[in-house]
């Protein structure tokens, strides 16, 4: 509490310091910020002047302290009081690995087949930087890196960026309180990082724990700030003046309630069961997660019984990481070929010896560009570095360091496009090559096709790969409204089509005719319009007409719609090829249905409410729901934020409902969503 005898600068800063603290941790920590970004920033410059005015009322514990700090000359040693040691690593990525564990325990512990099963503690292995942060009072005094395990490196002005770590403890904090858990990146940061790095022509990174490893130990904290690192907690060093709860469990529970990040997938299990289901669980979740974790750490849950298993070596008899496949292997790279897109972007793809990586077997990985290429230095015939974590594109990152066995010249990008032979060219400032050819392409002609069929599309049924394989290469279909003149007769002369799924495809042709305004925006693949940017605009502007006749200046007005998204726009429906294309299909009859616009009165009582999607409903499928949705004015998103208004549940809902509890989201049912619906 704040003395009757202080200042009313004191009392203001102190005043200041907690709110900010408390929104920082309701932001970074809880995922459900209490007030807009413009209230906090309002706060922070007004205890920015506040502590400029009156220097002696800086704190350690000041939000302002995150972001100030001198570039170091070096990185100083830190002694661990507690040392930072590893755990043995199960390298049997089967159940055997648990099974394994459970036995070793039980014959330390010298139980008997009939005695009860030991209660573990399961949870992820972050694939990250293991950090030590110590508390003093509540305040964070210094962080330090694990190092040899007997001595780190002070990197606390750099931990001191990062907004999941509280600088202040929330209630009443030990005297001393070292807190060990992991430095991580999240993927989607990583992914956008790289990206940026390649739009810059810059220096890409290798993965999101080397990245966020290279960050923690950089000298200069304004550089760590550029790179978004998070936090989680998972075990104690040092303690003075706390009665330690009786089981690690209960432990991370209380260091939650100190305002440090948990995470929540972890489990109490009993016996070797639960961790072989928990194992089982997260392997089904990992590509879902947002960061990356390469096994599950299972630990005995009683500190009592930690305490008489005690250690081997370094290493305690009472944890164990049963490891999952390696999302990173060695293999050779056996040639370079070009890949031509939708866009007509040529890519070049690393045709590899077959590797398992990241639970399924890779023959083919993205070398991105040939920029990037160049900057990876990689060759045929090098050995290289192929990784593949989450949903994400396999990718070549680097080459394994050695001489290589022959000279093999650099590669360098096509003049032509190999599939059509039209000119390839790069566009000005720009890093890709794309082959000029468009729809005359086939390859482009394929993917534009089965792009505008797409379930988000136009959602044409029964036209897959291999119709439209058939129907580009016997130059059947030249164009996007070609597919509106096929017939039965035509369609059944094709190698495996029987009549009647000629027909099902005439009728699907048919069906697809009037579509929303944003399903057809979506289909004609304009560049860097995607499927929630033609919701966008289709909302902002009602009708086909309205957005085709809008100069930059007015597409520049729709939400999240900027520069290069507005030319993008503007430069396709410019050209005079595009706008015939889209004459044709209105000509064939496809009429896509006006939507809201701005100055449409219809009720929209969902206008500026993002809703979440989980399990199954009763009675609305999930495009149903969706559709509902946006034309209340909603939108809709994949994952549960500080952004979400309403989570919508309906049966075998997942880890999207466990969060929103978590946030403390408003979860509805399908009768819930409907009386939403009815305003």
């Amino acid at each position: 509490m704040t003395a009757a005898s202080d200042t009313p600068a004191q009392q203001r800063a102190a005043a200041l310091r907690a709110q900010l603290n408390h929104h920082a941790h309701c932001y970074y920590v809880l995922d459900a910020p209490e007030v807009p970004d413009a209230e906090y920033d309002r706060l922070f410059a007004e205890l920015q002047a506040l502590e400029a005015a009156h220097p002696e009322l800086l704190t350690a514990d000041s939000p302002t302290q995150r972001v100030i700090g001198a570039v170091l000359p070096g990185l100083t040693p830190v002694q661990h009081v507690v040392p930072m040691l590893s755990i043995t690593t199960e390298t049997d990525t089967t159940e055997g690995g648990a099974i394994a564990f459970d036995a070793r325990v039980r014959r330390e512990l010298a139980l008997a087949e009939t005695d009860p099963p030991v209660e573990y503690a399961a949870e992820l292995k972050f694939d990250g930087l293991a950090m030590s942060l110590r508390y003093e009072h509540g305040v964070l005094v210094q962080a330090a890196t694990r190092g040899d395990g007997e001595t780190g490196e002070d990197v606390t002005q750099n931990v001191r960026t990062i907004g999941q770590i509280p600088l202040r403890l929330r209630g009443d904090a030990p005297a001393v309180l070292e807190v060990r858990g992991e430095v991580y990146m999240r993927r989607d940061d990583f992914e956008r990082l790289n990206e940026r790095q390649r739009e810059k022509g810059e220096k890409t990174f290798v993965n999101p724990r080397n990245t966020a490893a290279g960050a923690i130990r950089q000298l200069d904290p304004a550089l760590v700030r550029q790179r978004p690192l998070c936090f989680y907690a998972y075990g104690l060093g040092e303690v003075q003046g706390w009665d330690i709860p009786a089981t690690h469990a209960a432990m991370l529970d209380a260091l939650a309630t100190f305002g440090l990040p948990v995470n929540g997938d972890r489990v109490v299990a009993q016996g070797v069961r639960g961790l072989i289901d928990f194992h089982q669980a997260m392997a089904a979740k990992r590509d879902a997660l947002p960061f990356d974790i390469d096994g599950i750490v299972y630990k005995v849950n009683s500190r009592a019984l930690q305490q008489q298993l005690g250690f081997k070596t370094r290493e305690p008899r009472w944890a164990v990481a049963h490891k999952y496949p390696a999302q990173e292997q060695v293999t050779t790279l056996l040639a370079i070929d070009i890949q031509v897109g939708r866009t007509g972007k040529l890519t070049p793809v690393a045709r590899l010896e077959p590797v398992f990586v990241g639970g399924t077997t890779v023959s083919n990985a993205t070398l991105h560009n040939l920029f990037e290429m160049r900057r990876k230095g990689v060759r045929a015939g090098d050995r290289v570095i192929v990784r593949r974590a989450g949903d994400v594109i396999p990718e070549v990152v680097g080459r394994v360091p050695g001489e290589r066995a022959a000279y093999v010249p650099n590669f360098h990008m096509p003049r032509a496009c190999p599939v059509c032979d039209s000119a390839a060219a790069r566009e000005r400032g720009g890093m890709d090559y794309r082959c000029t050819g468009g729809v005359f392409c086939p390859a482009q002609r394929k993917q534009a096709l089965l792009h505008f069929a797409g379930r988000r599309a136009m959602d044409i049924e029964g036209l897959g790969d291999k119709l439209v394989e058939q129907l580009v290469d016997q130059g059947i279909v030249l164009s996007l409204p070609g597919l509106y003149k096929l017939g039965v007769a035509k369609l059944a002369a094709l190698d495996r089509m029987a009549e009647k799924s000629a027909q099902n495809i005439v009728d699907a042709l048919e069906k697809s005719k009037t579509p929303t305004l944003a399903r057809f925006l979506f289909s004609l693949g304009i560049r860097q319009v995607g499927e929630t940017t033609a919701k966008d605009l289709a909302r902002h502007f009602g009708t086909l007409d309205k957005l085709m006749s809008a100069s930059i200046e007015q597409l520049l007005e729709v939400p999240d719609v900027g520069p290069i998204v507005a030319a993008s726009i503007h430069t396709f429906f410019a050209q005079p090829h595009n706008v015939e294309v889209v004459e044709q299909l209105l000509a064939a009859s496809v009429q896509p249905k006006e939507s809201e616009g701005e100055g449409d009165d219809r009720p929209r009582p969902l206008l500026g409410k993002t809703l979440v999607l989980t399990g199954t409903l009763p009675t609305l499928s999930r495009d149903e729901a969706q559709a509902l949705i946006e034309a209340a004015g909603g939108k809709v998103s994949g994952s549960v934020s500080k952004k979400t208004s309403y989570v919508i549940a309906g049966e075998e809902a997942g880890s999207k409902l466990e969060k929103a509890r978590t946030l403390g989201v408003t979860v509805l049912d399908e009768a819930g969503l409907r009386a939403l619906l009815a305003g």
